[in-house]
């Protein structure tokens, strides 16, 4: 993915979907859609919004900022009926062309959300584009028009002929996968891991030094490489979209915030960095190894799982160790990182109500940091608590196998085994068998500690490390002060564990 895609040639296909987006007016805000249709044999066909987008789990309702939705076909107007809040019937003549229009607000920054003003344009398709129910799987072409002079594209979308303002997506998941930024984009200079290349581009980057950044931020990659041992992309584009807080993964890049003044400062570096091994390790756990109800995706309804506290708390826990195995912070900001994670989960009194498994279904409903208001103190996050059992079952598996094993080879079976071979997702079940196929033992202790709001007994496996959890009491807030400390003495199998864990 970058600013100048891969050129394919759009096939000839019956039936056709082509989508044409302008900005005649930017500064108030709205996109214009237009959709040219054709070959279509039913007479009445259901044209729907997504409700959401993968990667953001809550309903966005994007339909909401539908405006003027018009039919037409010959130049005249058909019958548009409104079947639901995000559906409408059309009804058509058989075999004959036909186009619809309308007009989509954009005035909120946020990652999840499309913006426009006159300065930039930030796509998220699924706001966009409608669908027609049962037919995800056809290709659709989408065609930017108006662009001011200057202006480029940055999108995971493959360009059509050499086109650089018309691509083509094989269906509906890779269109809904592939957002769009468009304004005066700096590109940095990019970087190969294993011949693939990677990219940053970005609206209003900032000033900070570039080289460093970009020299830092290819480390990561090469470290959560190393975690799976396989690239399954051409290419791939981290996408600043300027202001709009958040990152959301895609199969070949990532969007997110980004302002790079600061970022001459060592610790917003380190915060930055950690940020994007987040962002960008998603590429495999979520994207690649996933849950088995995350696909095929229901735009309409949405895809509950209990397994989220793997995609997302598990990617929080190899953020850390990414940050940490590619050279770029030392063993105290590790441990920081670790601290931050327990403190904020051993200090919630949701710690006792709610289970990982139940944090990840009731995502939905509670968002994914926990309820809030008045219902606040009954959940947890499982940003917070996932690392922490990521940990635990890493050293567990470790001091079963000798250090033979890690957590780093279940990613590994994971991936070549459902994604790969099987091309599905796994089961809550199956991700269990594959911790315990690596260790080679029953890990049913261990997986209480996801299954139910058993306290964690850190000790217990940290000091397969050498390392234990010192505990204090602030008696100013109440509040408990977890910290990593090393054991007095390490005998050779605690050292092996600790230096491989690090990946030294």
């Amino acid at each position: 993915m970058s600013v100048l895609t891969n050129n394919v040639q759009a096939q000839s296909v019956n039936p056709v979907l082509q989508y044409t987006v302008s900005m005649p007016n930017p500064e108030s805000h709205y996109f214009h859609v237009e959709l040219n249709c054709s070959g279509w044999k039913e007479e009445t066909i259901d044209f729907k919004m997504p409700n959401w987008m993968p990667g953001y789990y809550q309903m966005m309702n994007y339909s909401k900022m539908v405006e003027n939705f018009v039919a037409k076909n010959d130049n005249k107007d058909l019958a548009v009926t409104k079947a639901n809040e995000n559906t409408w019937q059309i009804n058509v003549t058989k075999n004959r062309p036909f186009t619809l229009s309308y007009d989509v607000k954009a005035d909120k920054q946020f990652v999840a959300n499309s913006f426009l003003d006159t300065t930039h344009a930030y796509i998220i398709p699924n706001s966009l584009f409608v669908y027609i129910n049962e037919n995800l799987n056809i290709p659709v072409s989408v065609k930017i028009s108006g662009m001011k002079e200057g202006m480029k594209i940055a999108t995971g979308l493959e360009s059509i002929k050499e086109s650089k303002t018309e691509f083509y997506a094989s269906d509906f998941d890779i269109l809904y996968d592939c957002p769009i930024l468009i304004g005066d984009l700096e590109e940095l200079p990019s970087f190969k891991v294993k011949g693939i290349e990677h990219r940053f581009v970005g609206y209003k980057l900032g000033n900070f030094d570039k080289v460093t950044f970009m020299s830092n931020l290819k480390k990561v990659v090469e470290s959560a490489v190393a975690v799976i041992g396989d690239i399954p992309y051409k290419e791939y584009t981290f996408i600043g979209i300027g202001p709009g807080q958040g990152g959301i993964e895609h199969l070949n890049n990532t969007t997110v915030s980004f302002d790079g003044n600061g970022l001459d400062n060592p610790d917003t570096m380190t915060t930055m960095m950690n940020f994007l091994a987040h962002e960008y390790f998603h590429h495999y756990n979520v994207k690649r190894i996933r849950p088995f109800e995350l696909g095929p995706f229901d735009y309409d309804k949405g895809n509950k799982t209990n397994l989220l506290w793997v995609s997302e708390g598990l990617s929080v826990y190899y953020e850390y160790l990414i940050v940490k195995r590619a050279g770029l912070i030392n063993e105290q900001t590790l441990f920081n990182n670790f601290e931050s994670s327990i403190n904020a989960f051993e200090n919630s009194p949701g710690r006792n109500y709610q289970s990982l498994t139940q944090s990840s279904f009731e995502t939905w409903s509670d968002g994914p940091f926990g309820k809030q208001g008045e219902n606040a103190n009954k959940a947890i996050s499982y940003y917070d608590k996932g690392p922490a059992v990521g940990l635990v079952l890493d050293f567990a598996i470790r001091k079963a196998t000798e250090n033979k094993k890690s957590l780093d080879d279940v990613m590994q079976l994971l991936y070549w085994q459902y994604y790969k071979k099987m091309q599905r997702g796994f089961t809550d079940a199956e991700f269990q068998q594959a911790c315990e196929t690596t260790a080679r033992i029953s890990l049913a202790k261990e997986f209480e500690y996801v299954y139910t709001t058993k306290e964690i007994d850190y000790n217990a496996y940290l000091s397969y490390a050498g390392l234990r959890l010192k505990e204090q009491v602030d008696y100013d807030s109440k509040s408990k002060k977890y910290s990593f400390q090393f054991l007095d003495t390490k005998n050779e199998s605690q050292q092996k564990v600790f230096y491989s864990w690090l990946n030294k």
